[in-house]
């Protein structure tokens, strides 16, 4: 299975993601995800999201994952982006491509990795709050 994994301070270029896809003339689905930063967190504003990474634990973390979904899933391949630093509201800051014979299994490793991403790799969200409006 292929594998790619990138942390980046820059803007998600999806058309660009897009356009890079490869797949074999076996495979059937491609599933992308793609996660934007929310206006509010749990009831307050945000303006963004302050993404912090222990880069080495995290590539460790994503290669433990991408192996349990090779064994789990006949995928073909992986490509994950996460943005590190800060994102604003509206904007991307997960883009998710799995690569699989069938939709099933694309759906279902997508949301598993997507899932266990979020419960064992080292990547904190510190929420920015939006300043209040004047009158």
């Amino acid at each position: 299975m292929r594998r790619h994994l990138t942390l980046t301070t820059e803007p998600i270029d999806e058309p660009a993601l897009l356009s890079a896809r490869a797949l074999s003339h076996d495979m059937g689905a491609a599933v992308y995800f793609l996660g934007f930063v929310r206006a509010t967190e749990q009831g307050a504003a945000l303006s963004a999201l302050e993404y912090e990474a222990f880069e080495p634990m995290v590539e460790h973390q994503f290669q433990l994952l991408f192996g349990e979904m090779e064994k789990r899933w006949p995928l073909e391949s992986v490509r994950l982006v996460h943005r590190v630093g800060r994102v604003n509201v509206n904007e991307p800051s997960l883009w998710v491509e799995v690569v699989a014979p069938h939709r099933s299994e694309a759906f279902a490793a997508c949301q598993w990795l997507i899932d266990e991403m979020k419960r064992v790799v080292p990547i904190w969200k510190k929420p920015i709050a939006s300043a209040p409006s004047r009158p």
